[in-house]
């Protein structure tokens, strides 16, 4: 059956919706502030005279696994103020304090198996974001953004203090949070909080001082209402953070195996700033940005994929609000700036709107994705381009209206500009409603040695997507339509499959217990694909599943999905049957997480068009020794069995293997104190390949490594002091004795210092 996806049919669906629904929304818990009684001095003890007649919050609900129940451990918040900050200190009892889990960690790493606890607070009120301050019983700090919209973003870091110890009644905290740390409008703002605890033990249990509803798709909408602030600072805040760097690099000019040819010492500056000439507004200005301590990808295997990978955005002066820019399509995907010379971006919220722009100046050298209805190529990004992204976010009563816009200028021809709407709007706490819709404008370059569609020609099309979610409790459904025409391109962004048009819906249903396991969830799917191409005779795929998930004790999941697929590859549809699994569990301090998934059955050999039998295996594990070691391991494994005629083994059976690719990354982290650690990370990636089976010429074998020793100092997330080591080795192979040895091709030695200057 083929898909009809009529935008005007959708709309009258919501609208005829608007007419019957109606919202539940339960009253929202206020309180009111006093500004502290004296100094607070921040070291953990909450008996400073400035705490004396704080707002005292002891009302606290166990949201998960218990639905909004009685904690089982007490906790206690007092909230506080004075010119220049916020203070939350927290009360929080264990009655087995020896099993506090509090390790040295690196900031912002915050798993589920440790003791946290903090605030959040949607200081704009708009019941959609809000910005999270968390510290374990150590005083290390987890920032992030949490938005209803995308969820958690921990890229973003904030400027504030922590402090943190640990008694025989269980453990307490201060947080100082500067008010320049935070975006608010006027001098008597009111702001939504959510005070947090996680508790691991044998569940995790999440404790909020509001109740959050199982039937409600949103967390900051819930947050009570904080207010009573006067006379809050509305003066300009700036922060300077200029940076010296050097790097002495050598290289294997002639490849693998040959000699290692020194480049010299190279010097490099630059200069980040940060200006909020109010509370509402910040400025970003970057010269030169240095990205060399940026922690490398995890890896991913590429054999066999169809599609460009993508990897998450870590660059700090892309983190002020992220959560802007984040839309149903992703037209902007920061990852596309390479290399940028510099550029300025300012944030900020006008009433209910809120807005973002940036105009950067890319001096090019990666890559550019080049989606099509099947498969996505990449191109060498060989020139320099201005680019230039603005979202404009307008909040409603129940959801809000936005416009995004993105757009490439490239030096010498070439432009590629994304522009349009998109909604969301909740008429019920248990639905939620989305919608974009994007025009798209292109001249490729005249760069044909680089990509055969850049031939100078000009591009023009659309994208749209419709989605409607309903979850409550126990029942949940999805159902989605996306249409994205065949010249739609987003250049800043990640879309690498155009050309289609899907339809896709989800049921499910899940039932909660007390015991062992918590809850335990069934569901199916379907998903029809097309493609937009008038000519086009076949689907591009059907797809239909069934499928379970079982959470239990430890923070554990355990599920399964059978799914039964035809996927189109080049000229017709290949059938795929496979089982889906996951297991996933936290059982400890020593052993704080595992997680495994993957999929087995049948695969398909996309690069040459057949069926084919295989599995595809990814797993996870961290290890700490101690409260200063962790390990962490990520181990990737894939490979596909294809039908071979001419060979035959004893039992009569033709399958011969196609590939068996290999990943796998280890980091060590010494966490010398909370604020210097020491990293090591090597990665191995290993491809071997029958050529003989393949109908294009393939390397039999490929071998990599790459490794990286860190050490730092930070005091605070601008103040750093990062000294480094990088290895880059391809195996090599001996023509005559056959012999496999890895040889260097990079090696790098770099130096870094920044500090930040603030009033």
């Amino acid at each position: 059956m083929r898909i009809q996806f009529a935008w005007a049919g959708a709309c009258a669906c919501v609208l005829a919706f608007a007419g019957a629904a109606s919202t539940a929304a339960a009253e929202t818990p206020r309180m009111t502030i006093s500004r502290a009684s004296g100094p607070i001095e921040l070291d953990g003890d909450l008996g400073d005279a400035g705490w004396q007649g704080a707002l005292v919050v002891d009302r606290f609900y166990e949201i998960d696994p218990g639905d909004n129940v009685e904690p089982k451990v007490a906790n206690r918040a007092l909230l506080a103020y004075d010119d220049r900050f916020l203070y939350v200190g927290l009360e929080l009892a264990d009655p087995q304090p020896s099993r506090i889990r509090a390790p040295l960690t690196d900031r912002d790493v915050a798993l589920t198996s440790m003791d946290y606890a903090g605030i959040l607070i949607d200081s704009r009120n708009d019941g959609k974001t809000a910005q999270e301050f968390l510290a374990n019983p150590r005083g290390v700090q987890y920032d992030l953004v949490w938005s209803d919209i995308a969820g958690e973003d921990f890229a973003p870091d904030f400027y504030w203090e922590s402090a943190a110890r640990t008694t025989s009644a269980g453990w307490s905290l201060e947080l100082k949070i500067p008010f320049s740390s935070l975006r608010y409008a006027g001098q008597e703002p009111v702001f939504g909080i959510l005070l947090f605890r996680n508790y691991p033990r044998d569940f995790r249990y999440q404790i909020a001082s509001v109740p959050v509803p199982r039937e409600t798709e949103c967390l900051i909408c819930n947050a009570a209402q904080l207010a009573g602030f006067s006379g809050l600072p509305r003066g300009a805040h700036w922060v300077a953070a200029p940076y010296v760097a050097g790097d002495q690099t050598e290289r294997a000019e002639g490849g693998p195996g040959s000699e290692l040819v020194e480049n010299g010492v190279d010097g490099n500056a630059g200069l980040d700033v940060k200006w909020s000439p109010n509370p509402s507004v910040a400025i970003d200005l970057t010269v030169n940005p240095d990205f060399s301590q940026i922690e490398s990808d995890v890896g991913q295997i590429a054999t066999n994929q169809r599609f460009a990978l993508f990897f998450p955005e870590k660059r700090t002066f892309f983190l002020e609000g992220a959560d802007l820019f984040s839309t149903p399509i992703q037209a902007l995907y920061t990852r596309t700036i390479t290399a940028p010379r510099g550029g300025a971006r300012a944030t900020g919220r006008w009433g209910r709107t809120s807005f973002t722009a940036m105009a950067l100046q890319d001096r090019g050298g990666g890559l550019v994705v080049l989606p099509g209805p099947t498969a996505s190529d990449v191109a060498l990004q060989d020139f320099e381009s201005d680019v230039f992204a603005a979202r404009l976010r307008s909040d409603l009563s129940q959801g809000f209206l936005s416009f995004l816009a993105t757009g490439r200028e490239i030096d010498g021809g070439g432009s590629n500009w994304v522009y349009g709407p998109d909604f969301e709007w909740r008429p019920t706490d248990a639905d939620t409603v989305k919608a974009e819709w994007l025009w798209s404008r292109s001249e490729t370059p005249n760069r044909p040695e680089l990509a055969e569609e850049w031939d100078g020609r000009e591009l023009d099309d659309t994208a749209g997507l419709f989605s409607w979610r309903h979850e409550t409790g126990k029942q949940y459904w999805v159902i989605e339509a996306r249409e994205l025409g065949d010249e739609f391109r987003a250049d800043n962004g990640f879309v690498p499959q155009v050309g289609y048009r899907s339809a896709n819906a989800d049921l499910g249903y899940t039932w909660h217990f007390q015991g062992p396991f918590s809850s335990l969830r069934l569901f199916v799917t379907g998903e029809r694909a097309e493609p937009t191409a008038a000519d086009a005779r076949e689907d591009l795929l059907r797809s239909e599943g069934v499928g379970f998930e079982l959470d239990g004790k430890f923070d554990s999941a355990i599920g399964a999905w059978y799914v039964d697929e035809e996927v189109f590859v080049r000229t017709r549809l290949l059938p795929r049957t496979q089982w889906r699994l996951l297991f996933e569990i936290s059982p400890g301090a020593a052993f704080p997480h595992f997680r495994v998934e993957g999929s087995v059955g049948d695969e398909i050999d996309f690069d040459n068009e057949r069926e084919g039998s295989g599995a595809s295996l990814t797993a996870t594990a961290t290890i700490r020794a101690g409260d200063h070691l962790e390990i962490k391991v990520d181990g990737e494994r894939s490979w596909v069995d294809v039908d071979d005629v001419d060979r035959v083994d004893a039992t009569g059976r033709r399958d011969a293997r196609l590939f068996t690719s290999e990943l796998w990354r280890a980091k060590a982290t010494y966490n010398i104190t909370a604020r210097a650690f020491l990293r090591a990370i090597g990665q191995w990636t290993t491809d071997e390949r029958d050529p003989t089976l393949y109908l294009l010429p393939v390397e039999a074998r490929t071998h990599d490594f790459q490794g990286s020793l860190l050490l730092a100092y930070k005091l605070n997330w601008q103040t750093v002091f990062y000294i480094g080591y990088n290895d880059l080795e391809e195996e090599l192979r001996d023509p005559l004795s056959g012999r496999r040895r890895s040889e260097p091709v990079e090696r790098r030695i770099f130096v870094k210092l920044s500090y930040a200057f603030q009033r």
